[in-house]
């Protein structure tokens, strides 16, 4: 992880305007600096320096937002504004973001805290921000024409309440959201509980689920796409854009998932076994508990699960969703497993140079091809399969992270300890010489064929 901070201010209080505000005093003092961030590497933790202790989250691909007190507030300044964010090397979006990032930064206090934060609009419509699954204040809620005037372009508007509950939560526009969601707008948020021994855990991360529909040579999400994404992401990036999470052996580890796309997600980690321990809606009380490999994450939805690292390795860990972990998809290619193409790409060839068939073997032999030999893609696009393994092709992308438990790691350590080292004997390897007789199933009584016919659904009344 790297040091990341370029801080600007932009304005004072002169450039701005205090457009809501329940304290009126606020209004008279100069506003919060303006932190912005433009990497997309995972960031050190911010551990705090004012207010009460807690123990720092690590976003993954992210970063937290500093603070300033004010007779006791703790004061925060996110701007809306649009961004250029990298999904992966080779491709870039131009999204809408907060504070130079899509998504924005983490926000962290402590139970019982009192926050102000001050939202700056500098996206070309109206926007607001909804504190998701926080008890607060019905004027404090954000839904714009609801429970408040929505915030102008060029306008702050001012926030505050006391972060009563400890838990996971998110924050994201609730206007034109639709529009604002589908181009990144969104960001995590952690409240701490005020006892920081209350279920400690020695690694704890943090991260977005969302979901992009661009095209190749493009650099803009499509906002009306109702569930055909191309582009599945975390804290919107695409493996093998997305940093590995990297853990001591034995560690306690809570990594916090949050979904703001428009489908479920079963989240899926090799090698351990997890306990949902908590939700947006609060800890999850240990009678309540159970181990489990897979946990899916719906629509809205935040879920934090733990686990010990008692297993070294690289551990693949994912959506079980197998179109989502997968680049740049076209939905409408056809199946072609066992089609020959020979002929038909001599013919393509003519008018096209550079055209070449996939799909005959299967989708992997794209990697094999693109390894052969140079493989154009279109702008600003990535492959649908990609992302490289000590033993070859990776064959993932999208959703898509490794967990690496290692033995002797520094406590503060997150540095990538690159490939696993395997100890003799433990690894899967090609066998030489006649393999056994499988046992098969002998066909004791043979049935008449029976003609099956099958009617698909049409449009979206499938999902």
């Amino acid at each position: 992880m790297n040091d990341f901070l370029s801080r600007r201010n932009f304005f004072k209080l002169a450039g701005a305007g205090i457009a809501a505000s329940t304290v009126s005093k606020v209004a008279m003092a100069a506003l919060p600096e303006i932190v912005s961030a433009e990497t997309a590497n995972t960031q050190t933790q911010l551990h705090p320096n004012t207010g009460r202790p807690y123990n720092p989250v690590v976003t993954l691909n992210g970063w937290s937002l500093p603070w300033r007190m004010n007779n006791g507030v703790k004061e925060f300044h996110l701007v809306a504004e649009p961004v250029v964010r990298e999904i992966a090397p080779g491709m870039k979006a131009h999204l809408w973001g907060y504070n130079g990032q899509s998504p924005g930064p983490t926000i962290e206090v402590v139970e019982g805290d009192r926050v102000r934060i001050f939202v700056t609009n500098r996206l070309p419509e109206v926007t607001s921000v909804h504190w998701h699954g926080q008890p607060v204040p019905n004027g404090m809620d954000g839904v714009s024409g609801l429970t408040q005037p929505a915030i102008a372009p060029s306008k702050t508007f001012v926030y505050e309440f006391e972060a009563k509950r400890a838990g996971s939560f998110m924050y994201h526009p609730h206007a034109d959201e639709m529009t604002q969601m589908a181009m990144g707008l969104m960001g995590s948020w952690v409240t701490h509980p005020k006892n920081p021994k209350f279920m400690p855990v020695d690694r704890d991360f943090i991260f977005l689920l969302n979901a992009y529909d661009i095209d190749p040579g493009s650099y803009t999400p499509k906002i009306n796409t109702m569930l055909d994404f191309n582009l599945w992401t975390w804290n919107s990036r695409a493996f093998p854009g997305i940093d590995p999470l990297v853990v001591r052996k034995n560690d306690r580890v809570r990594i916090r998932v949050g979904n703001l796309t428009m489908t479920n997600h079963p989240i899926h980690l090799h090698g351990h076994e997890f306990q949902v321990t908590g939700t947006d809606g609060g800890w999850v009380p240990p009678t309540a508990r159970w181990p489990e490999v897979t946990t899916d994450i719906g629509v809205g939805q935040m879920r934090a699960i733990e686990f010990v690292a008692n297993n070294p390795g690289d551990w693949a860990f994912h959506c079980h969703k197998s179109h989502h972990t997968m680049n740049a998809m076209g939905h409408q290619v056809p199946t072609l497993l066992g089609v020959q193409q020979g002929d038909l790409v001599d013919k393509i060839s003519n008018l096209v140079p550079d055209y070449m068939a996939m799909g005959e073997t299967g989708m992997s032999e794209m990697s094999d091809m693109a390894a052969m030999m140079p493989m154009p893609l279109p702008e600003n696009t990535l492959p649908m399969m990609t992302g490289k393994g000590q033993f070859g092709d990776v064959n993932m992308g999208g959703m898509f992270s490794v967990l690496k438990v290692r033995e002797g790691l520094a406590k503060g350590d997150y540095k990538d300890p690159g490939h696993y080292q395997f100890p003799k004997g433990s690894l899967a390897y090609e066998f030489v010489g006649d393999a056994p007789e499988p046992p098969r199933q002998s066909a004791t009584d043979e049935k008449a064929e029976v003609e099956v016919q099958v009617r698909k659904p049409t449009g979206h009344t499938g999902h």
